[in-house]
């Protein structure tokens, strides 16, 4: 504290609360073990308020979206008519003010950034609100100012860059503090997922004496203390009355605060760089500080910091901003995100703006309104005062020792308003399923009397009636998806979401309705529309199409949800099927508009972002190409985008991402070959390097207990699949061939992966894959293994295909010669297995098995498997087969001449014995005999 700080204190003891202090005085003899245990607290807390009441620039405190702190201004403004108007509230929002005029309050105003410069960039993107609702004292100011000929208002707050910056110092120099106490103030002080400004705010930051005062007073929440014993008698108190009073609130609160010194620090650094403000425009402008008027939080009015006054002495260096840039714009709000950034309790922000009406029609006070706003309506009284001069300075009087000194007024019971609440909740919880009838209304009623005369209240308040209503109606169910507490909010005024007007939105967000125009839809309007666009009769729709395309791309779900229609690449939509909740999602969609003028504009930044960013894969570098060419059709980006994905697939040592490369890969080779006439340069260095670039990691991936089978699979596909594109290109087939051959996998999937890779590369043939598979049946010791090798042969069927039928095969076996004692223990395994890994696969199989397998039932008992039909080789003819062969050969002597030829055989037909010469011809070509067992049917098709 500095000395002139004491000086003016001591100064003005001698002043107009010597009384009090001499009555605070003998209460801390009284109470104390001596007078100077509490004489520093209560005598501090006298001169706080007297010096704030002598500042010959006038101090108005509030408290946020508190009925009588707006009541007290709009009353105060009519009275002074003051031609500067100090606010506190970061300085750089003072352009978007003008807009509030084509808003539907509450809304907020916001400073926004996702490029960020001198701050982490985990913090990215930076985002800073201060809601603003009707019943706060901060919109009465604004409206006051805006809408008065010749009136300024300044903005004193520190900026939203100077909210960050502070935030980073004291980061970096509490680093030692403990993190649940941090992440649970944060999470207080946030508004939605940006950090709230606290305007006004005030509240206990000592939880014991929080406590203390609920207990005492009998309330269970802060919201309920505060409308009890502050909003009620401040209602109809006079000006003298309601300074002093919240002045002496807030130096309570403030003296009786923990030490934390970083919270400390920021707080006497807003009040320095707010009077350094206002001392700086006094200076420049020339203005009397008489014709002023700051208005603050109760909290920051009793500061104690050398700068205060007109007059302060201290010196505050404000520090530059950062690069960062700011975009600025107005979201909608709600009570709700209101209630939570500053920790109020559920729906007292409605039953504020309740009391706001009431208070406002009870004491015919006429406030300010911004001329357009919502519901606004031209002001008569406004004009009468505007001409009237300000109210002459007086010597501030003391009237904080008769409030203190009188009792409560005990308000006498409207018992029309509370039947009215009684009838009221009672209709609403029938309509929502409770079976309420007119004695729970008479039970409301008098147990809402009942819990107020035990809390030593002879009104009941809303928070009273609340209790009661919970109590008689609810019981202990709750038939539908709302509660009694919450009907009793709705009846109060509900959680009202405030509405940015369409002059009010940024340049993008204005341009999406335009574009969205024809869709003839109330697109501001809240909830879920249907849009029906039927584009083959209105070609004009496919543009509403594209925009709604990538809205869902750009915005959080359920924004735009297609119902019918898809975008696919190589496709056209003929009709497409929407729900559309842009006026829900008003938010999102403004802040989308500080990122860029158009959604165009925006898609190809996050798509750049996403394909150059250092968490970059050669899959999501893919996923963004084929994106540029589904929503915003730009051949220069996915050139572009594709140009980087060859560059990140040649820095990659890993295969985590094989399987998305794969597939994305063949989807864009698809598109190409059908809608290009040539393949695009980039796609063909990526299947070229991709080739090379697997062949080398092949090796190491097969013995990588990182690298799973589907990975490994994946890996073979693509050499597989994109072998005769990249061979054209001037790829070696050896280097795969060698790769093969220097993999030695332990992994029985991977073996059997190797081995059908083999197979394709002509290295092993169906014989020796069947041999190795009866050789792995007939072994004790393998056979628990066996489903993992059988998940080897399902991933085959990524790159190599055409071993279909043999892993049906493969798999009809074992449950054909396994006994269940063996079968039935691996059998879990085998179905998790290929759940797990072969999910995209098994399909093949099942179509194979359908094509293999018989249809019907009674068919299975005579049906052989195909390849147990394999043709044997025939010995020398014996006589006793020779009948069959011979008569086949004499009944059909045109084929038996056509097979001869085909065959090569020219010998002349020889006049023998009909068995001997069919046994020998038949011997010698025995697929012959086969083939035409086969057309008479005497032997099944293979």
């Amino acid at each position: 504290m500095s000395g002139t700080y004491e000086e003016t204190t001591s100064a003005s003891r001698e002043g107009t609360f010597e009384a009090l202090r001499g009555q605070l005085q003998e209460a801390a003899a009284t109470f104390a073990d001596g007078p100077d245990a509490l004489e520093g607290i209560l005598l501090g807390l006298v001169d706080d308020v007297d010096r704030a009441v002598r500042e010959p620039l006038e101090i108005f405190p509030v408290c946020h979206h508190s009925p009588a702190s707006a009541l007290a201004m709009a009353r105060r403004l009519r009275e002074k008519q003051p031609k500067v108007v100090y606010l506190e509230l970061c300085e750089d929002m003072a352009p978007l003010l003008t807009e509030l005029r084509n808003c539907r309050l509450p809304v907020a105003v916001q400073a926004f950034a996702t490029e960020v410069d001198g701050f982490p960039a985990e913090w990215s993107p930076l985002s800073v609100v201060a809601p603003i609702t009707e019943a706060s004292a901060e919109y009465q100011a604004i409206a006051y100012a805006l809408d008065t000929p010749g009136v300024e208002l300044v903005l004193v707050d520190r900026s939203s860059d100077h909210v960050f910056q502070w935030d980073a110092r004291e980061t970096r120099i509490g680093e030692g503090s403990d993190p649940d106490a941090a992440a649970a103030e944060e999470e207080a002080a946030l508004h939605g997922d940006a950090v709230g400004v606290e305007i006004g705010d005030l509240r206990p930051r000592f939880a014991e004496l929080e406590e203390h005062l609920l207990r005492h007073g009998r309330v269970r929440h802060w919201s309920e203390w505060w409308h009890q014993y502050v909003e009620l008698p401040l209602g109809d108190s006079d000006h003298d009355t309601y300074r002093q009073v919240m002045l002496l609130i807030g130096s309570l609160f403030r003296r009786l605060a923990p030490g934390d010194p970083h919270r400390v620090r920021v707080d006497e650094d807003r009040e320095r760089y707010m009077w350094t403000r206002m001392r700086e425009h006094l200076a420049a402008t020339g203005a009397d500080p008489a014709d002023c008027l700051y208005v603050c939080g109760a909290f920051h009015a009793a500061s104690r910091v050398a700068e205060f006054g007109v007059h302060g002495t201290g010196t505050f260096e404000i520090s530059p901003r950062s690069a960062t840039k700011w975009q600025h714009g107005l979201i909608p709000s709600s009570h709700a995100a209101i209630e939570a950034q500053f920790g109020l309790a559920a729906g007292s922000v409605s039953i504020a703006a309740t009391v706001w009406a009431k208070n406002v029609k009870r004491t015919r006070v006429e406030p300010y309104r911004l001329a357009g706003q919502a519901g606004a309506k031209k002001s008569r009284a406004k004009k009468a005062t505007a001409a009237a001069g300000p109210v002459p300075m007086l010597p501030p009087s003391d009237k904080l020792t008769g409030f203190l000194r009188r009792p409560p007024v005990l308000d006498r019971l409207d018992e029309a308003e509370l039947l009215g609440w009684s009838v009221e909740i009672v209709r609403a919880a029938r309509r929502a399923g409770y079976l309420a009838s007119t004695a729970d209304a008479i039970a409301v009623f008098e147990t809402s009397i009942l819990l107020a005369g035990m809390r030593d209240r002879a009104r009941p308040t809303p928070y009273d009636f609340q209790d009661a209503a919970v109590t008689c109606i609810e019981k202990d169910t709750v038939p539908g998806r709302r509660d009694v507490r919450r009907l009793v909010e709705i009846m109060m005024g509900g959680d009202r979401v405030g509405q940015v007007g369409y002059d009010a939105l940024p340049p993008l967000a204005r341009d999406v309705h335009d574009r969205l125009a024809p869709l003839n839809l109330k697109l501001q309007q809240r909830g879920v529309q249907r849009a029906l666009l039927d584009i083959a009769s209105r070609p004009e729709l496919e543009r509403c199409s594209d925009v709604l395309w990538m809205l869902r791309y750009l915005m959080p779900q359920g924004t735009a949800r297609p119902i019918m229609g898809e975008r696919k690449l190589g496709e056209k939509a003929i009709q497409e099927s929407w729900d559309l909740a842009l006026g829900t999602h008003q938010r999102a969609l403004i802040e989308l508009g500080y990122e860029g003028v158009s959604i165009e504009q925006v898609l190809e930044q996050r798509l750049r972002r996403t394909a150059y960013g250092p968490q970059a894969t050669a899959a999501t570098v893919l996923e963004a190409v084929e994106d540029a060419t589904l929503y915003l059709r730009s051949r220069r980006l996915s050139d572009e985008l594709g140009t980087r994905s060859l560059e990140v697939l040649s820095a990659e040592r890993s295969v985590d991402g094989a399987p998305e490369v794969l597939r994305r890969v063949r989807r864009l080779l698809a598109y190409y070959r059908t809608s290009e006439p040539v393949l695009p340069p980039w796609i063909e260095s990526f299947v070229k390097a991709g080739y090379a670039h697997y062949c080398t990691l092949l090796p190491t991936a097969f013995t990588d207990d990182d690298a799973t089978v589907r990975h490994v699979a994946a890996m073979l596909g693509f050499l597989f699949s994109m072998e005769g594109l990249a061979l054209s290109l001037g790829c070696d087939r050896t280097q795969l061939e060698l790769a093969v051959a220097q993999s030695h996998p332990e992994d029985p999937s991977k073996t059997a992966l190797l081995w059908a890779a083999q197979a394709q590369l002509g290295h092993l043939t169906r014989a020796d894959l069947r041999a190795r598979c009866d050789e792995l049946l007939g072994n004790p010791l393998v056979v628990p293994a066996y489903p993992r090798y059988l998940s080897g042969f399902v991933h085959a069927l990524e790159p190599v295909p055409g071993l279909t039928d043999f892993v049906v095969e493969a798999v009809s076996n074992a449950f054909g010669r396994l006994p269940d004692p063996v079968l039935l223990p691996w059998l879990p395994t085998l179905i998790t297995t290929l759940r797990s890994g072969g999910a995209e696969l098994a399909p093949l199989l099942i179509r194979e098995a359908g094509r293999v397998f018989p249809g019907r039932l009674a068919a299975l008992d005579e049906w052989v498997p195909p390849w147990r039909t394999q043709p044997q080789a025939v010995g020398p003819a014996r006589p006793t087969d020779s009948g069959g062969g011979c008569a086949l050969l004499a009944a059909h002597p045109a084929t038996c001449d056509a097979l001869a030829d085909l065959l090569g055989c020219d010998e002349a037909w020889e006049t023998v014995d009909p068995g001997p010469a069919g046994a020998v011809l038949t011997g010698r070509y025995p697929d012959t005999a086969v083939a035409l067992e086969v057309l008479l049917g005497r032997r099944p098709v293979r």
